[in-house]
């Protein structure tokens, strides 16, 4: 191996209430001796298992659809549960390519407009 993936960086317009959403979206923490408060230009999380993500305030605003995106899996509820807890945190549904028969998957945006997917989860996949 020659690198690895050190964090993800998001590139938001408020970095502290971007990373404050996505920290209840996902359950991250704060990341220790990292300065996570109002008016930081740069906030980072951290996942139990040690994933980051880094968001980082830019003066421009996003444009188009992401090159790259989260598939999010829930882990204590269902798909439609993890959706409608999304959605009540501030996400928004931008697409439903659900199925009848269980597959496919949800596409939301967070506050700032970043979209990811919500995949059904492990239990569902089992069934």
């Amino acid at each position: 191996m020659t690198a690895y993936i050190s964090h993800t960086s998001i590139d938001c317009t408020n970095a502290f209430e971007l990373a404050t959403w996505w920290k209840q979206a996902l359950g991250y923490e704060d990341l220790p001796g990292d300065a996570l408060a109002p008016g930081e230009p740069e906030c980072m999380i951290v996942s139990r298992t040690g994933h980051q993500l880094l968001f980082i305030e830019v003066p421009e605003r996003k444009q188009t659809k992401n090159r790259i995106h989260f598939d999010l899996r829930p882990s204590q509820r269902s798909r439609e549960a993890e959706v409608e807890h999304l959605i009540s945190l501030g996400a928004s549904q931008v697409a439903d390519f659900r199925n009848a028969d269980g597959t496919g998957w949800v596409v939301l945006q967070d506050p700032e407009g970043n979209e990811f997917c919500v995949l059904r989860s492990e239990a569902e996949l089992s069934e």
